[in-house]
């Protein structure tokens, strides 16, 4: 039992942690820079971690910059305000992600502005069935090696481990724009923040205050607010693995936060 529950938090916690600071910070809005060989580590992070539902971080890009373009209308790739229920959504989400992804939909010019993380590789071993079905087998053989006799109810979170990613994709995109609290009201869309589940997705339901502040690399703004992702990165600039090329946002100010070889200011 105390296996599986491990085995559960670390992937749900760390493919949350990919998809905030390597794809949604880095890709999608370039908020730091990075040497070639911590890319590539952060690359090859996001690909264990996210593992048989890795999102390229192309992919991702482009539907999160059409995301912010046009939130919440009619070509928001993933509001929920457009689809019927979270399964919908998630799989008009999939049927344009797998466009841009597999590069057989031209990226529209509104979300090239800056260059995407890219590692053919990597990319060629995602979209293999028999990758995907390896990751699953083992998360799989792990459950049937560890699940005590007559708990066979554990085994209904294997479903959430092989479609870790989209499956935090959908959290944040349904509740993030339908449930929650309202920082910022000149947004012009339905973003909200969703603080009791917040710590679940590692800083990413702040929606509200991202929409407002998309370069801001702090998705928390008000004193009770705490986004976790943002504390991990400054760890990181602090040791030199990243540097800030935006600033951070909160309800006391702007914060400055490195520039190169700069201090980050407290």
């Amino acid at each position: 039992m105390i296996a599986i529950f491990t085995l559960f938090t670390l992937h749900w916690l760390l493919s949350a942690f990919s998809q905030s600071f390597f794809l949604h910070r880095y890709a999608a809005h370039h908020m730091f820079s990075m040497s070639p060989f911590w890319e590539r580590f952060f690359f090859l992070f996001t690909f264990i971690t996210q593992g048989s539902s890795f999102l390229n971080p192309r992919g991702y890009a482009i539907l999160h910059r059409l995301h912010h373009n046009h939130s919440d209308t009619d070509r928001d790739p993933h509001s929920p305000h457009f689809s019927t229920n979270i399964f919908s959504m998630m799989y008009k989400t999939a049927m344009i992600y797998d466009g841009y992804s597999r590069r057989l939909v031209e990226a529209p010019r509104e979300t090239t502005h800056t260059a995407f993380p890219e590692w053919p590789l990597i990319e060629r071993l995602s979209v293999s069935w028999t990758v995907r079905i390896g990751f699953g087998a083992i998360y799989t053989l792990f459950y049937i090696a560890f699940v005590p006799a007559g708990m066979w109810y554990l085994y209904l979170l294997l479903p959430f481990h092989w479609l870790m990613g989209p499956v935090h994709g959908a959290i944040v995109n349904w509740a993030g724009h339908k449930y929650g609290y309202i920082n910022h009201r000149r947004t012009k869309d339905q973003s909200r923040n969703t603080l009791p589940v917040d710590f679940l997705i590692v800083g990413e339901l702040y929606q509200n205050n991202h929409h407002a502040h998309p370069d801001s690399p702090n998705f928390a703004y008000r004193r009770f607010e705490f986004d976790p992702t943002f504390q991990v990165m400054r760890l990181f600039a602090a040791l030199g693995i990243i540097r800030f090329l935006r600033n951070a946002k909160t309800s006391r100010g702007k914060k400055q936060l490195v520039r190169h070889d700069e201090q980050v200011a407290a």
